[in-house]
């Protein structure tokens, strides 16, 4: 079975995310910048989605066990599909946070050993596999 961390906070290489703001909210955000309570507007954007999550922490928590997600990092490396092919097995994986399946993974390998991926984050893949398994990633 494939290795699961932990993902530590600032570990793996930030997702960037595009977000619209009214004229009056992004005026107020870069006076608390120009005020010096923020470096600058990614860093209150940051800082509000951590406080919130903080905050919704007990839901998230739930959330996760009814739905018997993992969290953290998952890393799919050829050795364990290898060994997953061998044992006559598929993975159907369900992650919050980030699932990396390596660079020497080959698009064959995958579709034959991999069932469902549901992840709610981030997949890193190389594109030919995400290709293979497009039917099978929600």
């Amino acid at each position: 079975m494939p290795n699961i961390t932990r993902l530590p906070e600032r570990q793996a290489e930030p997702e960037k995310i595009t977000i619209n703001l009214g004229h009056i909210d992004l005026g107020r955000i870069d006076l608390l910048v120009r005020e010096g309570f923020y470096a600058n507007r990614t860093d209150f954007i940051r800082t509000a989605i951590r406080n919130l999550l903080t905050s919704e922490g007990g839901s998230v928590s739930q959330s996760i066990d009814r739905h018997q997600l993992e969290l953290g990092l998952f890393d799919i490396t050829r050795a364990d599909l290898e060994a997953l092919a061998k044992a006559g097995e598929k993975l159907h994986l369900k992650v919050v946070g980030l699932a990396r399946i390596s660079a020497d993974v080959s698009p064959e390998l995958a579709e034959a050993t991999i069932g469902s991926l549901n992840v709610l984050g981030s997949i890193q893949a190389p594109k030919a596999v995400k290709a293979a398994l497009k039917d099978r990633i929600t």
